[in-house]
């Protein structure tokens, strides 16, 4: 079955609403119109009752007429477009005289219709509106008035009014089907540049934009927001690229290292002390590639934020604890001294694994960038707004222009001032990536020549 359009769609939508609304319009008009009608025939049967009510007296069980050859004679001569008949019977129903317009008809009585109560009857094959008013001699009903006027004239303008109804109706249906079909098609114009715009956006092309249209509708903001969409791709990818670039280059260096060195070996006869130099040359190049493999995999992992999160209450003096034990060889090695000033036991709502790893690359980089005999600085403390925990470090510091791209992936400010110190350059951008995935506000203070500060808060 072929799907509609959706321009057809929201022109089909309004017409439905449409046709109910005038369906219901038309019904109220023929419904008043009829209303109407009744009303002006029962207000004229009415008056008929009184006028001829007023016309009779009743003598000895007889009703009599008051000058009965005027009342024919004004009965004949009346002309009107809906005229009354009138009848008179008696008791049982027996006619007893009738206006002269009846001619050879004759109005039924019903016995059982209410009294005094209009109601709809046939007069042969015409349609009448009926009263049958009771006349009492004392409390003994004599006898029965009865007047009836046609209803033909008012049927005929309650039909001619459904007819024109029933042909006005698909006819102002289809004209509105239309009319919204038009004016949707120029509604959702901006649809079409945007199908367009799709169309020719690919991964080599991401320029394209969609022109947004000058009315601020609910269309503005689609065309805005695919937009924005686009923007947030195209950065995506670029990132993607530079990031492929990126680790490319890291691995292909120690690779090309390790290639070189062992190439070096396998000329010539070496001795046994240049062969075990060069090997350990190599395994710490291969640690390096292990460790740089490790981290690509880790951003990764976290790349969409698909990692299940593991929340629980975690006591973050351990967790500080725990990572300066892990690291404590070389710090040892490297003469430093760590200091924890804990003043209490801090627990906050967290990823304890994910926090480790963000806890174990900040002193990483702290012991790495640090001088011999320099000291490591741990403090936690509670504020209005949350817990904050800081690691503050006496080291080399950086640049204030370097600050905003040190979590850049492969961004190492002072690896050219400093060759002796090794890295992949991916730690703070690891560090900043969980940091976003828990929630936690990651902040670094830092100057040349004094050292940095990197702190945390862990929201209440």
């Amino acid at each position: 079955m072929q799907q509609l359009s959706f321009k057809n769609r929201i022109a089909s939508n309004y017409i439905i609403t449409t046709a109910l609304l005038i369906f219901v319009v038309f019904f109220a008009i023929y419904s008043i119109v009829k209303f109407s009608i009744y009303i002006r025939v029962n207000n004229e049967i009415k008056k008929e009752v009184t006028e001829h009510l007023q016309e009779i007296e009743v003598i000895e069980n007889c009703v009599l007429l008051i000058e009965e050859e005027e009342w024919k004679l004004s009965q004949f001569n009346k002309v009107e477009v809906s005229p009354a008949f009138i009848q008179f019977v008696d008791e049982l129903g027996t006619m007893v005289e009738k206006s002269p317009n009846l001619k050879q008809k004759q109005l039924v009585f019903k016995p059982d219709a209410p009294v005094n109560e209009l109601f709809d009857t046939k007069l042969e094959n015409i349609s009448v509106r009926q009263i049958q008013v009771p006349l009492y001699q004392g409390t003994k009903i004599i006898g029965y008035l009865i007047v009836a006027m046609s209803l033909e004239d008012s049927v005929m303008v309650l039909n001619n009014l459904f007819k024109i109804m029933l042909l006005a109706y698909p006819l102002i249906l289809l004209v509105l089907f239309l009319i919204a079909r038009f004016i949707a098609g120029r509604s959702i114009k901006p649809i079409s540049a945007i199908i367009e715009t799709s169309n020719v956006i690919t991964k080599d092309n991401l320029k394209s934009r969609i022109p947004l249209p000058q009315n601020r509708d609910e269309l503005f903001i689609l065309s805005k927001t695919i937009n924005n969409l686009l923007d947030r791709v195209e950065n995506a990818i670029e990132r993607e690229k530079q990031f492929t670039s990126d680790a490319s280059h890291e691995l292909r260096t120690p690779l090309a290292v390790i290639k070189g060195t062992l190439e070096v070996l396998i000329r010539k006869p070496r001795d046994p002390e240049e062969y075990k130099e060069k090997i350990a040359f190599c395994v710490s190049e291969v640690n390096r590639l292990n460790h740089l493999v490790d981290e690509l995999l880790l951003l990764a992992r976290f790349e969409n934020q698909k990692q299940t999160l593991k929340m629980e209450s975690v006591s973050l003096n351990a967790v500080f604890l725990d990572v300066i034990s892990r690291n404590s060889t070389i710090i040892a090695e490297k003469k430093l001294k760590c200091q924890a000033h804990f003043a209490k036991d801090y627990y906050v709502t967290t990823d304890a694994y994910l926090l480790g790893i963000i806890v174990n690359n900040i002193l990483t980089n702290a012991i790495k960038y640090s001088k011999p005999n320099d000291t490591i600085v741990f403090e936690i403390a509670e504020t209005p707004s949350g817990t904050v925990c800081s690691i503050a470090d006496n080291g080399i510091g950086i640049a204030q222009e370097d600050l905003q791209k040190i979590f850049d992936q492969f961004y190492r400010s002072k690896s050219n001032q400093h060759p002796e110190i090794k890295g992949t350059g991916l730690g703070l951008s690891i560090v900043k990536r969980l940091s976003l995935l828990l929630q936690i506000d990651l902040q670094i203070e830092s100057e040349e020549h004094k050292g940095t500060k990197v702190i945390l808060q862990f929201s209440n």
